[in-house]
């Protein structure tokens, strides 16, 4: 799957996108006809520890999911909002099933 992948007021080590990407990945084995991903990382300027945000937007054929999580790292973000978009796009290929 492609993932475009862009860092918001600072750069991305390439660790961090190959990491983001082998994640996204795996969203293959749940649903396989996912088009495209976007993912967007930022740095919120506060004195806050969680200051991470980690946005990704997945396109599936007629639908899109978005998911956004803040957390203290952007591989944690990652793994949740991974976790996340995995349950989304199961209850969808459950719904698609169910229809068929």
């Amino acid at each position: 799957m492609k993932v475009n992948t862009q860092s918001i007021n600072f750069n991305a080590d390439r660790k961090l996108i190959d990491f983001i990407q082998k994640r996204m990945d795996k969203l293959d084995m749940y649903y396989d006809k996912v088009i495209k991903s976007d993912v967007y990382l930022k740095v919120e300027n506060t004195s806050d520890k969680e200051n991470k945000i980690f946005e990704a937007k997945v396109s599936v054929p007629g639908d899109s999911f978005i998911v956004k999580k803040q957390c203290k790292t952007f591989e944690e973000g990652t793994d949740t909002a991974v976790a996340s978009l995995e349950r989304q796009l199961k209850k969808r290929k459950e719904k698609l099933r169910a229809h068929t």
